[in-house]
Parts: structure tokens; C-alpha cells; sequence
């Protein structure tokens, strides 16, 4: 069965004066310790792409409220769930959570959903963190329009270490579609086939002047010349990979994930769903106005059509009038594999004595799981089969109860501790031969890898080209970690560990898989509880790509999981 690719979407506000630019870049001073925010899941009607649909916000707001704290602080969101249809909970995508995966937010993973008329707060704290960061919803779809960003700042009094920037801005990128997201999801399950893509592309919640519509929605960021401006990007899209872009100007890597990295100047930078990059941009070219353009990265057939709209906003410098027609933005790429890889190839980590790379550098478990598109049988279905995916050849199947409130509860039947450490059968994982019985259906279930307290894990992605090759972007909750190797065809456990970076690797929480390659991971389980591993591409989650580790608690009074809290959501 062929597939066609799956990498994939905007706002409207007026040119403001430089002044009130700057006010609304000002950061939070610091307060206490402390930090509260109310969250209302609320239906809006929002208009962006030419006409208004309604769709599930928060506090009415597409893309949702900046959740600013400093390192160290303390977090509550109070999320109360005021609408009808739909159970909701929300991930704070890239927080370690530690102990503490009752506020983590996966749906059925760490909680019960929060259901119609319920409330539940989020309490955590920001320990050993800063940077960029995003929550979500963690339930279905609803990811794309609930979202919004993370600023988690360094202690008061501990500088950046790259030179301080004059001002600061959040580019959140997604998706949009004209329908209600949860309806297209739920027409490609009913088909078995994979669901309509987006209709277009955004930035900050808006596709720019150059997309057809007649209500050119556009996001403008005002710069003074001269200045430098950190900008915090992320990719919040559901299923695809985007290139980033600024026409005329060269931006300066310097932190990816919340971790910080050696400068790495780059004109055009990847972000896969689910990864943040911060940048330095320095307005030093003639003043003008520039296009700042966000393009698809489409890598070959996949899972899911990518829609191929490219979402613009503007980089306007300060007394240009907004008649100036502004620069063109870059052409689509044209080798998107081979930019991306060259891009995260180069990515360090800053390795400093006040930052450290704690490689582990011994392993005690190596774990190789192996990602399969697959077709399943579907009575229902038109062609009498559906789309799904596996890791090991096993098809994830979401309890009915929170994994990790069964595991703290000792509650029996709920998932199984038998995850295998390797595929079923070994076989040309990558080569055109590929057993095709591999592909036809694989087996469904709950089950989970149990792993010791603080041992060093590490786990190589491989992609098969079972239907396809595919690239994969893959998020670990509850940790961060190291990404040691990464390389194309099937990963040669003899010759591959060889050339391992286990000096400087970039440390993030979500790493691509390469189309038709691997990728190594290594980290060390020293947070207790459930956590979620899952491709960040919704479909291919949705379709069964997902497993979960339970990390043993330790022997130390810090080394368990912390009680419940008493709101937790029942199912």
C-alpha cells in the first residue's frame, strides 16, 4: 500500500509602535517562589484562515498563555475543563517531572483524564531546569490548538551563558485545519487510511500574507537595528517536521530543548514536532522589512500527505513603513534530508563546568526497538484493513486506567511488565527485502519495560521499511537525554558504538529517527515511576507507536515515587 509523506501550520496583529513592542517583550520580575496560573479548556470561536471555526483553547486564546517561571520556582495550573465533549489533560513537554509523574499529563499514562466539569491542578517544581519549553494537550488531538509555551528563566543573578539579548520573543509553528481536528482524526480511523492533512501551516497562530485567503492574518515582530533578540522557537505542528528561516539574516543556535548548546551559526534551522531551539538574531541588516517563512520537511512516502502551504510572518524593523514590500523569504528546500541531518549533526552540547554533559559512559541495559508501519485487519473498514504501528512488532493499547495509578496501586490485569528489549526476529531492517509478513499486522498490548532505579540505559531507534521509511521524531517523558549516535541503514552494534559522541552530545527530550536510519539514545533512570515513549507525530501515536518504561523505585528516601495527590482525576 503506498503512503504519502507525513511532516506538516498562524495570527493578525497591526505594526505597533516600538515602545509598546517593547513592553509586551518585558519578562515577568521575579516574585516568589511560587508561580499560579488558571487554565479554562473553553470552545472559541477563532478566525484565522479565512473564515471562523470553533475549536478548544485555552482561556480562549490560540496559541494558549506563556507559562514564565525561574529555575527553582514552584508551579501550580489550576486547569478546569469547561467543555462538553471532550476529556482534556495537559503535558509540560520537557519538565522532568521528578517523582512527580502525577503532573505529567498523558491521558491514561500518568493520569485519568480531567473530565467535563472537573478540575485538576498541576503542581510541580522547575529543579535543575531552564530554557524554552512548551505544554499541551495530551489526549487525542487536541494538541493542535491547545498549546503554548514554557520560559523557564535562570536563578536571579546567573547570567546566559551566550551574550545577553536586548529583548526576547516566542515563535510558536503548528498546523491548522478548517475542520474540527478531532472529526479528521476520527474520518481516517473510520477508513482505516491516514487522516486529511493540515490545510496550512502557522506562526504564533497565523499563516502570513502569502497564503490564499483574502484576510491576510500575519504575525509581526518589530526589531530596533543594532539590537540582538533571542527568539524561542517551537514546534508545536501535529505531524510534521519544519524548517525555520529568517530572509537576509543568520541566526546562532544556543539552546535546544532547554539545554544549552556551543553557538551554531545556521541560516536555516529543523525542528522536529515537539522540539524547541532558542536563537540569537541580530538586526544588523539594512532596514527593511523581511520575511521570516517556515516550510515542511517531507522525506519520501510516510504516514500522513503533508500539506505543502509555506506559513510567512514579518521581521520589521523599526520606522520602515509597512507599504515596503517586504524580502522574499528562502526557497523551499529542496534535499530536505540531507539539511536537516547536516543541521543536527553539528548541534553540542555546551559541555561547561557550570553545565556539564553527563554522558553515561557505561550501560547496563541496551535496548534496540524497532519502528513498523503496519496494516491490521478492520472488518469495519472499507478495504477491510487500517493503518497501524508498532515498536517490536507489539501495537501499544491505551488502559482504561492510569498506568502509573495502577503500578503505585498495585492494581492487577492493567498492563503487563514484559516489554521485549529487542524485535521479535532479526531481519534487514532498512533493505528492500524486507519480510512483508512483518507488516501485516502486529500484536496488540499493554506492556511495558520495567527498568532498575539509576541504571544507564541505551536505546537505538531503528526505522524498518516495513510499507516504508520514514523519519520519526521520538519524546521521552520524564527525562532528558543524550543523543549519542545517529546514522543511516541498519545500526551495526559492532561498528556503530565506535563512533559515538560521548564527549558533547546534544542533550535534548525528543530526537528524529532519520528516514531509513537510527538513532541512539543513552540516559540513566533516576526518576521513579511511568513514562511515556512515543513518536510525536499524533498519527503515528494514535496508530499504536508508543511503550512505556516503569523505573523501579530506588532504596533512598528521594529514590520513590511521591503519593498522589488528592485531586487526582478518577476514570
Amino acid at each position: 500500500m503506498a503512503m504519502a509523506s507525513s511532516r506538516h501550520h498562524r495570527h493578525r496583529i497591526p505594526l505597533l509602535p516600538w515602545a509598546l513592542v517593547l513592553a509586551l517583550f518585558v519578562l515577568p520580575a521575579a516574585q516568589a517562589d511560587v508561580k499560579r496560573y488558571q487554565f479554562d479548556i473553553v470552545m472559541s470561536n477563532v478566525s484565522r484562515l479565512c473564515h471562523a471555526k470553533s475549536m478548544v483553547t485555552v482561556n480562549g486564546s490560540y496559541p494558549g498563555p506563556t507559562i514564565y517561571a525561574r529555575e527553582g520556582d514552584r508551579v501550580v495550573v489550576t486547569v478546569t475543563n469547561r467543555v462538553a465533549r471532550h476529556n482534556v489533560t495537559i503535558h509540560w513537554h520537557g519538565l522532568k517531572q521528578r517523582r512527580n509523574g502525577w503532573a505529567d499529563g498523558p491521558a491514561y499514562v500518568t493520569q485519568c483524564p480531567i473530565g467535563p466539569g472537573g478540575s485538576y491542578a498541576y503542581d510541580f517544581n522547575v529543579t535543575g531546569q531552564r530554557g524554552t519549553l512548551w505544554w499541551h494537550a495530551h489526549i487525542a488531538w487536541l494538541r493542535a490548538t491547545v498549546h503554548g509555551a514554557i520560559v523557564v528563566l535562570p536563578p536571579p543573578g546567573v547570567p546566559y551563558p551566550f551574550p545577553k539579548p536586548d529583548a526576547e520573543a516566542e515563535i510558536i509553528l503548528g498546523e491548522w485545519w478548517h475542520a474540527d481536528v478531532e472529526a479528521v482524526e476520527k474520518q481516517g480511523r473510520v477508513l482505516g487510511m491516514a487522516p486529511n492533512a493540515s490545510d496550512a501551516h502557522t506562526i504564533n497562530g497565523k499563516p502570513g500574507p502569502l497564503f490564499p485567503c483574502s484576510e491576510k492574518h500575519t504575525y509581526a515582530l518589530q526589531v530596533q537595528w543594532g539590537k540582538t533578540y533571542l527568539l524561542r522557537i517551537i514546534n508545536a505542528a501535529v505531524n510534521d517536521e519544519l524548517f525555520f528561516s529568517i530572509a537576509g539574516h543568520t541566526m546562532t543556535v544556543v539552546e535546544v530543548d532547554a539545554t544549552y548548546t556551543k553557538p551554531l551559526r545556521a541560516s536555516t534551522i529543523h525542528l522536529s514536532p515537539g522540539q524547541t531551539t532558542n536563537v540569537l538574531l541580530r538586526a544588523d541588516q539594512r532596514p527593511g522589512r523581511y520575511f521570516m517563512a517556515v516550510h515542511p520537511f517531507n522525506d519520501g512516502p510516510g504516514g500522513v500527505p503533508a500539506d505543502n502551504n509555506t506559513a510567512t510572518a514579518i521581521l520589521q524593523y523599526a520606522g520602515v513603513p509597512a507599504s515596503v514590500l517586504p524580502v522574499p523569504p528562502p526557497p523551499a528546500v529542496a534535499n530536505a534530508t540531507c539539511l536537516a541531518a547536516a543541521f543536527h549533526g553539528r548541534l553540542r552540547s555546551l559541555n561547561s563546568a557550570r553545565y556539564p554533559a553527563a554522558v553515561p559512559l557505561a550501560v547496563d541495559r541496551h535496548l534496540l526497538y524497532a519502528i513498523g508501519l503496519n496494516i491490521d485487519p478492520c472488518a469495519s473498514c472499507p478495504n477491510g484493513s487500517r493503518l497501524a504501528a508498532s515498536l517490536n512488532n507489539i501495537t501499544f493499547v491505551m488502559p482504561r486506567v492510569a498506568l502509573l495509578q495502577a503500578h503505585h496501586e498495585g492494581i492487577k490485569g492493567v498492563f503487563s511488565a514484559d516489554f521485549p528489549d529487542r524485535p521479535p526476529a532479526r531481519f534487514d531492517y532498512t533493505g528492500a527485502a524486507a519480510p512483508l509478513r512483518l507488516g501485516l499486522g502486529a500484536a496488540a498490548g499493554t506492556r511495558l519495560s520495567r527498568v532498575a532505579y539509576n541504571a544507564s540505559v541505551e536505546l537505538v531507534l531503528q526505522d524498518t521499511r516495513l510499507l516504508a521509511v520514514e523519519s520519526h521524531p521520538f519524546h521521552l517523558h520524564g527525562y532528558n537525554f543524550f543523543v549519542v549516535g545517529s546514522g543511516v541503514g541498519n545500526f551495526d552494534p559492532e561498528r556503530d558504538p565506535g563512533r559515538y559522541n560521548l564527549v558533547d552530545p546534544p542533550e535534548r527530550n525528543t530526537v528524529g529517527v532519520p528516514s531509513g536510519g537510527w538513532t541512539a539514545i543513552r540516559f540513566r533512570a533516576d526518576n521513579p515511576g511511568v513514562w511515556f515513549l512515543h513518536c510525536h507525530l499524533e498519527v503515528h501515536t494514535s496508530w499504536g507507536l508508543k511503550m512505556a518504561f516503569l523505573v523501579e523505585d530506588g532504596d533512598g528516601p528521594d529514590e520513590s515515587v511521591l503519593p498522589p495527590p488528592k485531586d487526582l482525576p478518577e476514570c
